[in-house]
């Protein structure tokens, strides 16, 4: 409470958990106090604000004015909130070698190492390296850790270091091992390394020895990465695609039977799809405007399938106005066009490929692309849809797919390729996941959790995304750098 002040500045700070893949809905209440009671119906109300968390980060700091409780405005008066994100978010660069390793069979050992947390309950795992097979003398790829997982962000908290022999059967036998702390070991240099003795417990006692084999760290750079909400505090701003699907096999749309059927309520399974998602993701465009596409259907005047038609049938403006006008388009477009096939998903995502493309050129994470597909059945151009997924990996672009229908989706789980990266069908590699595929029968028309699930991995895609080619945000100003 602040007295007698008609332009007060609130010390006060809430703290909040931020998910990017909910709407978490605020309200603001502003009341002048004018008693020592806590109840606030004998006092003064002075207007309110309802918003989400999402605008509130996607601006950085926002003012609005104070409605009353009919939504009027509340005479003049205006509330500013400022967000900022509370979390250690950097890392630790690693390059480590050894040598003189002790042979755990026959001539040779394939070790790798393993990096433990201290922690109240004992040591925690934070990072294990590759293996590097038969060298006694080896040199493990870079790699980081962050410092949350590796230390707590204490630089001088004890952390363990294991050195293991790799066995197939999982019985890996321990090589040696020792206690360092982070700050030792960004002394290292590739001129001068941080060197560890490795140490077996069980040789300790035998005679002339010294150690297992020493650990090199060349070096441990400590850097802090921008974050999801870094970029989007930054300006960062998203650009959302709808592409639905209009062929044959979703059934005729007059047909309640049928998937593209819009029940009395004005709902059906694309509906939900398009206001799950389109729900969060509105929050992190600034201007509200959404292109929406369809593909395999023939549509006016010649009748041709298309596989990239507008569905407000305006190839020179396809943009929709909120996620009612996106709605509205998709209800008007139905009774104009022919549903047909086949299902192709390449031309859509080459299609957003190339803006992002074009965004990538301006050097700053400025613009991250993001496509919903909503679909019935199975790709008739797969070959196609993997060699354009994996052009798409190298730019900053997600797909989302959601399946509608009791339809066999076993090939949109492969491009959703969790446990593998994507190839294309001439042995391209994806440079990372940017799939995300679930089946609207799985969450039973709950719009929440669909939204959750298909928007979980997005920030951390955004993030590494960007961190990976070393884009800044563009409002560098009110973002730090980080050293």
């Amino acid at each position: 409470m602040i007295l007698n002040c008609l332009n007060p500045k609130f010390a006060k700070k809430f703290v909040l958990d931020y998910y990017f893949e909910m709407v978490q809905r605020l309200k603001f209440c502003v009341f002048d106090i004018d008693n020592d009671t806590y109840d606030l119906s004998d006092d003064d109300f002075l207007g309110e604000l309802e918003c989400t968390l999402g605008q509130i980060v996607s601006n950085r700091q926002m003012t609005r004015s104070l409605l009353l409780k009919n939504k009027r405005p509340a005479g003049r008066g205006t509330i500013t909130i400022c967000a900022e994100e509370i979390t250690d978010t950097r890392v630790a660069n690693f390059e480590v070698s050894a040598r003189k390793l002790d042979k755990k069979y026959l001539w040779w050992s394939d070790p790798f190492l393993e990096f433990f947390k201290q922690t109240e309950t004992g040591w925690q795992l934070a990072h294990r390296t590759e293996v590097v097979y038969n060298n006694l003398n080896p040199v493990w790829k870079p790699f980081r850790i962050s410092l949350r997982s590796l230390c707590g962000g204490d630089v001088e908290k004890p952390i363990k270091v294991d050195c293991y022999d790799h066995h197939v059967n999982g019985s890996h036998e321990l090589i040696g091992s020792f206690k360092t702390t982070l700050a030792e070991m960004q002394t290292g240099t590739h001129i001068c390394p941080a060197e560890f003795e490795c140490i077996n417990p069980k040789k300790l006692k035998k005679k002339n020895y010294n150690n297992s084999g020493v650990i090199c760290v060349k070096q441990c750079q400590v850097q802090k990465e921008y974050t999801f909400l870094d970029f989007i505090m930054g300006g960062c701003q998203f650009n959302f695609t709808i592409a639905i699907d209009f062929t044959g096999s979703n059934g005729d749309p007059r047909n309640p039977q049928s998937l593209h059927y819009i029940n009395p309520e004005g709902y059906n399974e694309y509906v939900t799809a398009i206001w799950a998602v389109g729900n969060v993701i509105q929050d992190y465009d600034s201007d509200q405007m959404f292109p929406v596409f369809g593909f395999g259907a023939q549509v006016p005047p010649a009748w041709q399938v298309s596989h990239e038609f507008p569905v407000n049938f305006n190839p020179s403006n396809p943009f929709c106005a909120g996620i009612d006008g996106v709605v509205n388009a998709y209800c008007q477009c139905l009774p104009q066009i022919k549903l047909w096939g086949p299902t192709n998903f390449s031309p859509i995502i080459n299609h957003v490929a190339c803006f992002a493309r074009q965004a990538l050129r301006q050097n700053v994470a400025a613009q991250y692309f993001v496509l919903l597909i909503i679909t019935d059945g199975v790709i008739t151009d797969m070959d196609q849809t993997r060699a354009a997924i994996v052009e798409a990996s190298r730019l900053p672009m997600s797909i989302i797919i959601v399946g509608v229908g009791m339809a066999d989706f076993s090939a949109m789980e492969f491009l959703d390729s969790d446990d593998r990266l994507l190839r294309s069908p001439n042995g391209d590699v994806a440079s990372r996941d940017i799939v995300q595929f679930v089946p609207f029968r799985q969450f039973h028309g709950n719009s929440l959790a669909l939204a959750q699930s298909v928007l979980a991995e997005l920030p951390d895609q955004v993030a590494s995304f960007f961190n990976a080619y070393k884009l800044k945000p563009p409002n560098t100003l009110s973002v730090p750098e980080p050293t």
